[in-house]
């Protein structure tokens, strides 16, 4: 689930910045900076946070746990409600540039936010391949 669920936001992700690329005026500095270079350091930054913090990384624990063991993201209609949520956040992300709205020219707007929700799911990616890893969670999820 994760693993599928980082791959589709990825590539909303990238869908929406090419279509932001196209339709936002300025400097090719300006949009790298954007699209580019404020959402990547933020999914690195919330990569790091989650992955090195303990509080952080024991609260993903925890949802991770809970979800398998509840069985939510291991259906097709979960994995399908997971997916959707991604793509209309990249809807949301670029609807304001369609329609003739600013982007926040601080820090990248809903682009950078969406980075950085990525680089948490890359952790709970990388989260869930521990847990499998580890054989007394994996027998008591296989129970």
């Amino acid at each position: 689930m994760q693993d599928t669920v980082v791959a589709v936001a990825g590539l909303a992700y990238g869908g929406a910045a090419m279509e932001a690329w196209r339709a936002l005026p300025g400097a090719v500095g300006v949009k790298l900076t954007r699209l580019a270079l404020y959402p990547g350091g933020l999914l690195a930054l919330a990569l790091i946070a989650a992955l090195l913090t303990p509080i952080l990384r024991g609260a993903l624990l925890r949802h991770l746990w809970i979800s398998y063991r509840t069985g939510f993201g291991q259906s097709v209609i979960s994995v399908l409600a997971g997916v959707s949520v991604f793509i209309a956040l990249a809807v949301f992300s670029i609807w304001p540039i369609l329609h003739g709205g600013p982007i926040d020219p601080r820090f990248g707007g809903a682009f950078s936010a969406y980075g950085a929700g990525i680089g948490v799911l890359l952790a709970e990616a990388i989260l869930v391949r521990r847990i499998e890893a580890d054989p007394r969670m994996r027998q008591q999820l296989e129970a």
